[in-house]
């Protein structure tokens, strides 16, 4: 283990502690170790030569393991991760697109985001076999991607997810502008994970310490997001398998917590709650009563209309064995957050890496029984709703004992530590929201990398697809919920 050095979420590294070794060695450690892993990239080094940093989660004792490997100037390739540990696929692929490195023998190396030129799609030949092609531009108001079908009649043998349409080069405008409003702006329905994320790397790097309260009123906002995306989703869900009773109550729900969340703040999404050093609004007492009593409606309504739909067996005849991924292949392509926890994977960042109020909240992880499918992807969301709302409850009891304490800290505008880094996760409702930051011996910003869950779950969709109608493919699309624009950045 000396090549490699363990650190905790949000904690200042110096990149001089950061272990090398050589790019072989690495590959050996890396399958050795058999940790799943939540960062791959390159950052150019000098001289033509990239730095690859590669960081391993052990969720099973909240530790992070980080090393790297130097390529130089005329080391172009490497014998490729994914053949023995496939979770890297997507890594591999776009640090080679990024780089130019080539992960040797890869079995799927294609485009992640520059790829609307000559994408090389697989390609089945037979009598009975046509291609189904749909988007990037679709009927509603969804972001843009392209789905290819391979279909043998009415089944889906394989489904190709083209996208790289919404790459807006986050990360490089987070190096000349960071700001908690472009973290915001990266993920419309993860504005609170993704601020959060963010404003927890910068406060590491400055050494800052948020206050009680604070800490609180974003941990209570992270759940809000969760809930009112995971009530959207059940409402969608119901839609699309033409339940439309079920569409209009979920909806209507979601919008009493999204309104809730515009009283708290002024945004419906949580814009500009979440800032560097703390929170921009206090909470009321007469506010959280207010919310209170609406989350006891909504707790009845979702209680009411899930249970009423799981008793439906025509509703019951579309949800379950569709869209299925087993645990084992969950885990084999690395899936994370809501999709792997509905395989039977049960990672979450909350409970994996927690804070200190989890213990002191006295909130557990609760069993759940996974079967993979949409039913599992429908039952899961209603579960967390509920938990959101129990540790909801718990929050704003807690806070009564911070209510003097101030919602911003002082010294937010200090400098950056000198060639430092920091990971930053963040569980947001589609799961772990990774925000790498490095800095330079000028206290710039150096790097910023970003991974959205839905980098890790969007081949998830398409294996759920396989074998599976073509008139499926909504219902699944939605019960993963993915984002464009996550993937893309």
């Amino acid at each position: 283990m000396a090549k490699w050095i363990k650190v905790k979420n949000n904690t200042k590294i110096n990149l001089s502690d950061i272990p090398g070794m050589g790019i072989d060695e690495l590959r050996r450690q890396i399958i050795e170790l058999a940790k799943r892993p939540i960062g791959f990239f390159g950052k150019d080094w000098g001289f033509g030569c990239v730095r690859l940093f590669v960081i391993l989660a052990d969720d099973a004792n909240g530790d992070l393991y980080l090393s790297s490997a130097i390529f130089g100037p005329n080391d172009k390739s490497y014998e490729s991760i994914t053949q023995d540990v496939p979770a890297f696929h997507m890594f591999e692929r776009e640090f080679y697109e990024q780089f130019g490195i080539e992960p040797l023998h890869h079995p799927w190396l294609k485009p992640v985001r520059l790829n609307q030129d000559k994408y090389p799609f697989f390609e089945m030949e037979g009598e009975e076999v046509h291609q189904v092609a749909v988007g990037p531009i679709h009927a509603g108001v969804i972001e843009p991607g392209h789905f290819r079908f391979m279909c043998n009649g009415e089944t889906v043998y394989h489904l190709e997810i083209m996208l790289g349409y919404q790459h807006r080069g986050v990360e490089d405008m987070m190096l000349k502008n960071p700001s908690n409003q472009l973290a915001e702006s990266i993920n419309g329905d993860s504005a609170i994970a993704y601020n959060i994320a963010y404003s927890q790397a910068i406060e590491a790097l400055k050494g800052i310490e948020i206050s009680n309260k604070a800490q609180l009123i974003r941990k209570a906002a992270l759940e809000m997001e969760r809930m009112a995306i995971h009530i959207g989703d059940l409402g969608a869900i119901a839609g699309d398998i033409a339940y439309l009773m079920g569409a209009a109550v979920f909806g209507a729900t979601r919008t009493l917590v999204i309104n809730t969340m515009l009283s708290f703040c002024g945004s419906r999404f949580g814009r500009g709650l979440v800032t560097v050093g703390g929170v921009n609004y206090d909470l009321s007492e007469a506010a959280i009563q207010d919310a209170l009593k609406t989350f006891d409606k909504v707790g009845k309504d979702v209680d009411r209309m899930v249970n009423t739909m799981l008793k439906n067996s025509t509703v019951m005849s579309r949800l379950e064995k569709t869209g299925t991924v087993s645990m084992e292949r969950a885990k084999e392509i690395g899936l994370v957050g809501m999709a792997a926890r509905s395989s039977g994977v049960d990672i979450d960042t909350r409970f994996d890496f927690p804070d200190k109020w989890m213990g002191e909240l006295d909130i557990k992880r609760k069993p759940f029984k996974a079967s993979g499918d949409v039913n599992s992807r429908f039952k899961l969301r209603y579960k967390e709703v509920k938990e959101s709302l129990s540790m909801i409850r718990k929050i704003f009891d807690k806070l009564k004992e911070y209510k003097d304490e101030p919602i911003i800290a002082e010294g937010v505008n200090n400098n950056y530590s000198s060639d430092a880094m920091v990971i930053s996760l963040a569980e947001g409702w589609r799961g772990e929201i990774v925000h790498i930051v490095m800095t330079d011996i000028n206290r710039k910003i150096s790097r910023y990398k970003i991974k959205d869950p839905s980098f890790n779950n969007w081949y998830g969709l398409a294996l759920a697809v396989r074998n599976n109608g073509v008139s499926d493919f909504p219902l699944c699309n939605k019960s993963f919920n993915l984002s464009y624009s996550g993937n893309d950045l």
